[in-house]
């Protein structure tokens, strides 16, 4: 059960607090009577006790180069006057540390959070942008230009000049650019390939033959094989330019996808989240994506506050 942000920043200022080594008694009396005060208050402490689990496989210095990467959403607390250390806030409430996501990605050399997009200049001027919950890390050497797509999506338009081959690596396999622009997407079950401009050769970890993708098709690769090639989605890049363009889509995905770029929950009820939807929506107006939905399906829009919307059943 989620706690409030207040509950949720006090439950962590106590965490810097105790944690500091020098709470003297009446601290640890003021703790006690905090946390017996209320069981929200015991649930944030126990959410807070189940972070440092996810943290401890982990060595001190990538614990807190993870909370560093995470510093947009951190802020300085102040307990008894003295400043005590920044610390994420939000992260219980957006599901502790983005559990979703692996340690890994935390000590990426790039990272965007959910609903935030980034581009990059790599030093060879090539131009990455990273959509939401993307992780990437940059290595570049004398003999290749090599990006590593950990998790997410990311744009790619290739830099000219530069005889070093550029290459996007996944865990399943190598895809070799050339002079190209390009969408690269990790999945569940593979890495997608969706070439924009010119050609990629796409080659999967095991080996075998390359296979050149031309443009305006896309390639599913596994780790042992290439699934057979098909045309591009329209709009694929849309999300670069701030929209969602989706084409028989579960309204549930649709939902999840317009929830990354916007504060608070976000859901379909069961009953409706298997409906199928095909249109253009703004990514950064989801109000707006929102209100498109009832005039094409047997939905209504259920607001609770700003920060809780549901999409249900037409009919109660």
């Amino acid at each position: 059960m989620p706690v409030s942000a207040r509950v949720l920043d006090e439950a962590i200022g106590w965490r810097l607090c105790l944690d500091a080594g020098d709470a003297d008694g009446q601290a640890q009396a003021d703790f006690a009577a905090w946390h017996a005060a209320h069981p929200e208050h015991a649930r944030a402490w126990a959410q807070l006790a189940g972070l440092d689990r996810q943290l401890a496989p982990a060595s001190a210095a990538p614990a807190r180069r993870a909370l560093l990467r995470a510093r947009p959403m951190a802020r300085h607390l102040r307990i008894g006057g003295g400043l005590l250390g920044v610390l994420l806030v939000g992260v219980l409430s957006l599901g502790l540390l983005e559990r979703q996501r692996p340690l890994s990605d935390w000590l990426a050399d790039e990272l965007t959070l959910g609903g935030e997009q980034r581009e990059l200049r790599l030093p060879d001027q090539t131009r990455v942008r990273l959509n939401s919950r993307s992780a990437l890390d940059v290595r570049f050497d004398a003999q290749q230009r090599r990006i590593v797509l950990r998790s997410g999506e990311i744009l790619v338009e290739t830099a000219h000049g530069d005889d070093r081959p550029f290459i996007v690596a996944t865990a399943d396999g190598d895809l070799r650019a050339l002079g190209t622009r390009f969408l690269v997407r990790r999945e569940a079950d593979g890495t997608r390939l969706t070439v924009l401009q010119s050609a990629v050769a796409a080659r999967p970890a095991a080996g075998g033959d390359a296979r050149i993708v031309t443009a305006d098709h896309q390639v599913l690769m596994h780790a042992d094989r290439l699934e057979a090639s098909h045309a591009a989605p329209v709009g694929a890049d849309a999300w670069s330019r701030g929209m969602l363009v989706v084409e028989n889509r579960r309204l549930g995905d649709l939902l999840a996808t317009l929830g990354e770029y916007r504060a608070g929950l976000l859901g379909a009820d069961p009953a409706v989240a298997d409906l199928r939807i095909s249109g253009s929506f703004p990514l950064y107006d989801s109000d707006r994506a929102l209100a498109a939905l009832p005039p094409s399906l047997p939905v209504r829009i259920e607001r609770h506050t700003d920060w809780w919307v549901r999409v249900r059943p037409a009919q109660p």
